[in-house]
Formats: C-alpha cells, structure tokens, sequence
C-alpha cells in the first residue's frame, strides 16, 4: 500500500533563517496524524510546504506516490489534490454555505454540484443551511462549513491548520472529535497542526512533536507520554516535575521518595545523577505512607484535585488526588509512588 504522504529529510527557510532542517516522516494511509509543538517551532511551515505554498531547499514531498516539492520541481497547489482548512475559516462571505462548499468544483455541472454539496451538509450535521450565508451562521458551524468545502473534491490528503483555536473550549473538544470520527469514516488521510496537546490527542493516532524545526518524536499519544525518546517530549507533554536522584541499576533510581524502577533500561554508570519525571497520576494519596508532604498549592478540576507538594529537603512535586476529600494548604499528607513507566534522564550539565 503507497503511503499517502512521505516527507524527506525537508529544510525550509524564511530569507536565510532555516526554519525547518532534516524533517522526515511517513503517513499511513487513513491515518491522521498531528504535529504539535510550541509556537515558531516549524509546524505551520510544514504544512504550507505540503499544501505547495512554501519553496523547499533540501528533500522532498510525495503525496500517493506522486511527487510534489523537490528543490528543482514544485506542483502548483491546485494540483496536487491536497485540501485545506485554515484557522480563519476562510469562507467567501458574499457566497452561500451551497457555493462556499462547492466553490472547487469547477468542472462538476449543477447537478453534481448540487449532490454534492447535500452531501457534505449530511456529513457535517449541517443539513438545510445550504442558502445561509458565513456571517449568518457560528463559529463552530463555520468551521463545518470550511472542513465540507475541503473535502468535497474528494482529496488525497488533508490538512488542518489550528482548525478549533478561535472556539471556546467546550466547543473545540466536542468539534475535534466530530471531525475525527467524519474523517475516519471516509477513511481520510489527514494532517492537522496544533499546539493545544489535549486536541492533538483527541484527534490524532499519530503525533509528530516538533521543536526548533526537528521532529524529536513520531509515536501514537501514549507513547508520548509515557515513553517519551527525549527531554524535551517528556517536559512539553502533559504535566509533570522532574526529582533528582542517582542511579542505582539500569532500571532503578534512588530518590528522596525511595527507589523509583520502571519498564525502561538505560545506559547509566552507578551512582551517576538521574532525574525522574514524576507526572500528577505517578504520585498517590496514602495515609499510612512514610513518606509525607506539605500541601502548598492546590486547584480543584471537579473528579479530582491539584495539589502542589513539597517534599522535606524542599522539592515540590504533583499530585492528582480525588476530590472526595479536601485539604488544606499546610496540612501533611501520605503519598507513594506508582510510576510503572520510568521516565528519566542524566541530569543536566552531568
């Protein structure tokens, strides 16, 4: 099966600041895949590369075997049936919801137009606003309209460019996993682009997390967070504060909190200084614990607490415990560690 998208080692620059440099990665087909990282990392440079509107100086582009970008060969955008959707919607406020979805269509009689543009409103829960116009419809349902109008010409690929960003927060989640499952039920290849992780979750079965223009890692969300290849993947994903220590086997660190072991080996001399990434659900609530923690910060999420620990030789740690019970800033409390997946790494400058 021909991947429908293979990026090759691609460097990107804006005048002579490189911005992208030895980027690779390889879709499978149907799958929808994210790359996500901070702001100016690269991400949205990437994707105006493979949507044919950004020049490439290195690599190449191949989109279902066809190839799109090379430094000698680039395929103009309208070509490549590759489709878009932009943050800002992009619609044409003088045409209806019916001619902004169709707008592509070029070569199709009404008719089709017209069947295919009912289509889409059916796959978007969208039916019976074909002759509304943009300013008349909201956000979310704009945002519907512009996924319709790049998947009605029936694309190789689609990409998404911080597509929920300008919604509320409540909206952007239930939206993100409407567009997944309509994708995935079209079987669409699909890479969208984002710096908000719980959305690329949501959506993605593949996450390239980008920083300073290099991939640092191309694995599913569970990966990620708890197998993360480098420091920067475990400190950007998810919540989380690094504890000093040293090691005391390939496996097994030594903290203030006791010995931490874990699924991983690594290649550590004895006694070398390690630290761990102890995420909020690694840390557990327990009175009868030798291990105790003052409560310096605490933030109620509704099925669970927040709370800020610090440790006696002054660490501070994080803790999700269940909101059925509440504590006070000052109190001490029990915990132990639970951490089946030993995140870790030589401390800095060692």
């Amino acid at each position: 099966m021909t991947a429908p998208i293979s990026i090759n080692d691609i460097r990107c620059a804006y005048d002579k600041h490189t911005v992208i440099d030895n980027l690779s990665f390889v879709m499978n087909s149907g799958d929808i895949c994210c790359l996500l990282g901070p702001s100016g990392c690269g991400k949205t440079t990437v994707l105006r590369a493979i949507a044919g509107f950004q020049a490439l100086l290195k690599g190449e582009i191949s989109v279902q075997g066809k190839l799109l970008s090379s430094p000698d060969h680039t395929t103009p955008p309208e070509k490549r049936k590759v489709g878009m959707v932009f943050q800002d919607y992009a619609l044409f406020p003088h045409l209806s919801v019916c001619d902004n979805i169709t707008f592509g269509l070029r070569h199709s009689d009404a008719s089709q137009k017209e069947r295919t543009c009912e289509e889409m409103l059916a796959l978007v829960k969208l039916s019976g606003l074909g002759h509304r116009f943009p300013h008349e419809l909201s956000g979310g349902q704009q945002q519907r309209v512009a996924l319709a109008r790049a998947l009605a010409p029936e694309p190789d690929l689609l990409l998404l460019d911080e597509p929920f960003s300008s919604l509320d927060v409540d909206l952007r989640r239930s939206l993100a996993l409407e567009v997944r499952a309509i994708l995935k039920s079209r079987n669409i290849s699909a890479i969208m682009v984002t710096h908000d992780q719980e959305e690329a979750f949501a959506v993605a079965d593949r996450i390239g997390v980008i920083n300073n223009g290099k991939i640092q890692q191309w694995d599913t969300p569970f990966n990620l967070y708890h197998e993360p290849a480098t420091r920067f993947v475990a400190d950007f994903i998810g919540q989380g504060v690094f504890l000093a220590g040293l090691a005391v086997s390939t496996h097994c660190v030594a903290t203030e909190l006791g010995e931490i072991s874990g699924n991983r080996c690594y290649d550590w001399p004895p006694n070398s200084p390690i630290e761990v990434l102890l995420r909020p659900d690694d840390v557990i609530h327990d009175n009868d614990s030798q291990n105790r923690a003052e409560i310096v910060n605490k933030i109620f999420a509704g099925t669970s607490t927040l709370y800020t620990l610090r440790l006696p030789t002054g660490s501070l740690i994080e803790s999700a415990f269940p909101s059925h019970h509440d504590y006070n800033i000052g109190e001490s409390v029990g915990i132990r560690i639970e951490a089946d997946h030993l995140i870790a790494f030589s401390k800095a400058g060692a």
